[in-house]
């Protein structure tokens, strides 16, 4: 379980393959790699898979503050957590990523804790995705409104996309490549169209007269939107020589994040007069009814179907090479760091992840990201904390890729997202406040039981 003195002693070609095989009785990982361009769509899945979702943020205060926030939220909370992602999962390239940061920093039991909450942040966040296909599907076949129609359709579509990520990382990541590029292009036909009916006094509205500015769902949107930059590093050890392919595929996919939001945004508020209580989610699919006709609207809703696709694959590829890593740790069973023989991927942990996230999947769509943020929070802070740990404790340790600040400067990069952490945190409903403490104590008593089966060698 101890692998910092060995991270110590050997090569960094020995730290690869050390940490992806934590002991011989492994299996063997795939022979076929994550090249950079299936790794850059699977980042650009984690965190963003297209302005949908975006909406909600001028609903909730306005065109201005919805284009600042997503100008600047990228340099206050996106960079630096790609930056710091980018230095650990270079340095600590295997299954798992921030598992193995904070068992490093701190030792087995935030290893542990760590590992719950981002896993738990994770399979509830994929809960999320089935709801928004089907909020997208409907508009074109209303009987999945509501009903049995719409239980089994999210049902039969949570199947679906889980069996399309038990076939193979590399088609996943593939495939992400294709659906990114779908599902973008009726955004970039949006822009181009709006282009000569862009009024730029309209950015500058504040809101609609009347309209009260709700400040919990801004937040909530613009954060959910922009996180998960440190997602992919569970997949570290499948990459092709991550200690070069992650820090390129982090800025190319951050590039394509922020244009992706941005551009369109700008192009929605300036192009058309504001009418506030209907910017919510899917309404980008008739702002291009309104700007271009159908035949765009009708593309913009197959894209949405499309990204929020990629968007599931490449969470639950995350959430269960999490629990491969977790496995090969012993924070749980060794039978979630099984493989299935056909397809070398993380079966156990594919199905656990899926059973969770259907589970989830009928909880209220609002419900569901306030409860992934605060416990993605938690996890954040101790990822932070972790990674300045690491810099003050082996200060001399071979790092392909460093952020290159001295101490104090990497305090004040983490301690600017970190109040945002906090506050985001802070203005969590009741409700969300419960089910993380619930899940936080769950996370601790599985830890404790696991060490006492270990102890009486009840499992492996």
């Amino acid at each position: 379980m101890v692998v910092s003195q060995h991270l110590l002693e050997h090569t960094e070609e020995d730290v690869e393959n050390s940490t992806q095989n934590p002991d011989t009785n492994s299996p063997k990982p795939p022979q076929k790699k994550l090249a950079l361009l299936p790794l850059i769509f699977l980042i650009y899945f984690e965190v963003a898979g297209g302005p949908y979702g975006e909406e909600a943020a001028v609903g909730a205060a306005g065109p201005i503050f919805a284009i600042l926030g997503f100008t600047a939220f990228p340099f206050i909370w996106s960079i630096p957590e790609a930056l710091l992602t980018a230095e650990l999962a270079t340095t600590f390239p295997g299954n798992g990523g921030f598992v193995i940061w904070a068992n490093e920093a701190f030792g087995p039991f935030w290893g542990s804790l760590m590992g719950f909450w981002k896993f738990f942040s994770a399979v509830i966040n994929l809960a999320s995705y089935p709801v928004l296909c089907i909020d997208y599907l409907k508009l074109m076949i209303p009987a999945l409104s509501s009903g049995i129609p719409h239980t089994l359709s999210i049902f039969i579509s949570t199947l679906f996309l889980s069996f399309l990520n038990y076939s193979g990382l590399a088609i996943v990541g593939y495939s992400a490549v294709a659906l990114g590029v779908v599902s973008l292009l009726p955004f970039l036909l949006l822009s181009l169209i709006s282009l000569p009916k862009i009024d730029p006094s309209r950015w500058l509205s504040f809101g609609q007269e009347g309209v009260k500015k709700d400040w919990t769902l801004y937040f909530n949107t613009i954060f959910w939107n922009l996180n998960f930059w440190d997602s992919a590093s569970t997949l570290a050890g499948e990459v092709d020589q991550p200690h070069k392919t992650f820090p390129k595929a982090l800025f190319f996919s951050g590039m394509l994040t922020c244009f992706g939001y941005i551009i369109p945004l700008l192009a929605a508020t300036g192009a058309m007069e504001l009418d506030q209580k209907n910017w919510c989610g899917g309404y980008f699919a008739d702002v291009a009814e309104i700007i271009a006709g159908k035949w765009l609207k009708f593309w913009m809703e197959i894209g949405a179907v499309l990204s929020i696709v990629g968007l599931f694959e490449a969470q639950l590829s995350s959430a269960a090479y999490q629990l491969l890593g977790m496995a090969d740790l012993g924070f749980i069973p060794k039978i979630f760091g099984d493989r299935s023989k056909k397809f070398n991927t993380p079966w156990m942990g594919i199905l656990v992840s899926t059973i969770i996230a259907v589970a989830m999947s009928f909880f209220s769509f609002n419900e569901i990201i306030s409860t992934v943020n605060f416990l993605y929070s938690l996890g954040m802070l101790l990822e932070f904390a972790s990674f300045l740990w690491l810099r003050r404790k082996f200060p001399s340790l071979k790092r392909p890729f460093e952020v290159p600040l001295g101490m104090k400067g990497l305090i004040l990069m983490c301690l600017i997202p970190s109040l945002l952490l906090v506050y985001v945190m802070s203005v969590a409903t009741k409700a969300v406040f419960v089910a993380s403490a619930f899940l936080t104590c769950l996370g601790i008593l599985l830890y404790y039981l696991m060490n006492l089966c270990k102890a009486k060698m009840w499992v492996e």
